[in-house]
């Protein structure tokens, strides 16, 4: 839909999770995306909506996973990513998995958040600091997995005062049910939705 109140004043398009674990072929978090042409149709429209803030030079932010070989940043954790992301060795730093993909990849002026550590890309990160030092309030979120991370940014951003909207066919669950819990129960509560039409229709 288009939103009434749409602004690209103070505002930035963030990338969560461009990294080939998720986009290769060959990434070990691949194939949990069931319904793989909403997986590709998410990309392509990713790649749409980023040419044309690149175009417009709107701030661009790329929030990736990184962690050491021996996972140390995540502790012993028991339940839940801290638990899963060591049993499946994903996103370790220095490996083909961690990197972004192309076309994703950050260009020199593009800011890449550092020290993120959970499931928000808030979480022990820089990127609080980076958006308020560049008076940055109004946030456009696309990436993976739309029901885990891409959700746990919208509550965090939410909480810290940010106008937060999720470009939701630029984004994936693992399976259409999950996607649309999403879309029709959570998202409203924290921020908005929009299509990657109606984004675009506003340039």
């Amino acid at each position: 839909m288009l939103i009434s109140n749409f602004t690209l004043n103070n505002s930035a398009l963030i990338l969560i999770e461009f990294q080939n674990e998720w986009i290769s072929a060959h990434g070990k978090l691949h194939h949990l995306f069931t319904k793989t042409a909403n997986f590709s149709e998410s990309l392509k429209n990713a790649e749409c909506v980023l040419r044309e803030c690149r175009k417009c030079n709107i701030p661009i932010i790329h929030a990736g996973l990184k962690f050491s070989a021996d996972y140390k940043e995540l502790g012993k954790g028991k339940h839940g990513v801290r638990a899963a992301i060591p049993i499946h060795q994903t996103f370790q730093e220095n490996t083909e998995g961690s990197q972004f993909a192309a076309p994703f990849s950050p260009k020199t002026n593009e800011f890449v958040v550092s020290g993120r550590t959970g499931a928000s890309i808030f979480a022990g990160s820089n990127l609080d600091h980076y958006l308020r030092n560049n008076q940055i309030t109004t946030l456009y979120l696309m990436g993976y997995a739309l029901h885990v991370c891409v959700e746990s940014t919208l509550r965090a951003a939410h909480d810290l005062g940010y106008e937060t909207i999720i470009i939701e066919d630029a984004c994936a669950a693992f399976t259409q049910a999950q996607k649309d819990y999403v879309l029709h129960e959570v998202i409203h509560h924290f921020g908005a939705s929009i299509s990657t039409h109606d984004f675009l229709a506003h340039f």
